[in-house]
């Protein structure tokens, strides 16, 4: 029995959606199904605009050009993240600020935000790791005292909830992923989120090459100019087609997701009361969306060891980022503040498990009890 890492979910839709946006000619970026997926995230997550872009990574290059990062600008954000959480803003010049996380959630740790402002501070840029909210409310608290804007990188967190506010929808802008490994999916595929209605506009004007063609198509203008600096963000209608399949299960997917993810929380439950490993914690009025179940395993355990082994009884984990901080380019464009303890511990030892729609039980159960016995075996 080989259990993958991953498998990409098929609703049952996706290609009958393809074949219909042939049928309709129109191939291209910002189509009927580009249409409809704007619209029902939009309605998940109470936007004021949603944008359709080629990838997360997209959505949040869009977002540091609607900041108007400049040369030396700092923005606070962990340095437990995947690298497009800075890339976005160190293109424009911007300098990340990483902060080390929360030994919990694995999240930016709040305290530790207010520390680090300084007036170059533009923006703080929060990630929702494996779809568990960020403690926004104390995060949004801060950004207002000091005038700051709040990014949400919610790329692992669409359907996730903080206190029944949808991710995404929180901040000032948010950015999802809906790439291949993620909950909802399309292949490649990403979406900006707009909370500031002020940004709108030029949202959809970077997002088309800096130009109003949006507003040309709207009859607005009588023809489109280049208003300012953009770049092409769209992705095409069979991206589209394929992820508006996806959207329409997507509480099903959800839910399916929480229950696997309930199901690996129940059976390593005894593992953690025996100080084998340690499970993921979601605080109180915290609702994720099962996107990832990891575990953090001893000090004392050698984490390659144990991928190796499980891959020789044909498992296949991972583990997760290489810290932003210590990263050549992080080095070198970044600034670390204060000790990283956290980052740097959590980094060695998650372990991320099997997790997709149709994993099963008897496959999770093989999961959990060969990791048990192979972390036996070296303690």
């Amino acid at each position: 029995m080989h259990i993958p890492f991953n498998k990409p979910y098929m609703s049952g839709k996706e290609l009958f959606y393809i074949a219909q946006a042939h049928a309709n000619a129109k191939l291209a970026g910002d189509g009927p199904f580009t249409e409809k997926c704007k619209k029902q995230i939009e309605l998940i997550t109470g936007v004021n605009s949603a944008l359709l872009t080629h990838s997360c990574t997209a959505a949040l290059e869009i977002a540091a050009l609607l900041l108007d990062i400049e040369p030396g600008d700092e923005i606070i954000m962990p340095s437990y993240t995947f690298v497009s959480t800075a890339n976005a803003f160190v293109l424009r010049g911007g300098v990340p600020v990483f902060v080390d996380i929360r030994p919990d959630t694995l999240n930016i740790n709040e305290a530790l935000i207010e520390a680090v402002i300084t007036p170059r501070t533009r923006a703080i840029a929060v990630v929702h790791y494996a779809g568990v909210p960020c403690e926004m409310n104390e995060i949004l608290r801060i950004a207002q005292k000091y005038q700051l804007k709040v990014v949400e990188d919610a790329a692992q967190g669409f359907m996730s909830t903080y206190h029944g506010a949808p991710l995404g929808g929180i901040g000032d802008l948010g950015a999802f992923s809906f790439h291949e490994t993620k909950n909802i999916i399309s292949g490649e595929g990403g979406a900006l989120l707009v909370n500031d209605f002020s940004l709108i506009e030029r949202a959809e004007i970077i997002r088309e090459k800096g130009t109003n063609r949006k507003q040309f198509f709207r009859g607005i203008v009588d023809k489109y100019t280049w208003q300012e600096v953009g770049s092409s963000y769209l992705p095409g209608e069979i991206i589209a087609a394929f992820l508006w399949a996806q959207l329409e299960e997507a509480r099903s997917i959800t839910d399916k997701r929480l229950a696997i993810w309930n199901v690996y929380h129940q059976l390593l439950a005894s593992s953690e009361e025996r100080g084998l490993l340690r499970r993921p914690i979601i605080l109180d009025g915290c609702q994720h969306n099962g996107h990832m179940y990891y575990v953090l395993l001893p000090k004392s355990v050698d984490r390659q060891r144990v991928i190796d082994a499980l891959a020789r009884v044909m498992i296949n984990t991972v583990f997760h980022y290489a810290p932003l901080h210590s990263a050549p380019a992080g080095l070198q464009l970044g600034k670390t503040s204060g000790p990283m303890d956290v980052t740097n511990d959590v980094a060695e030892r998650i372990l991320r498990l099997p997790l997709w729609v149709d994993i099963t039980h008897e496959e999770q159960e093989k999961v959990c009890g060969s990791l048990l016995r192979i972390i036996e075996n070296m303690t």
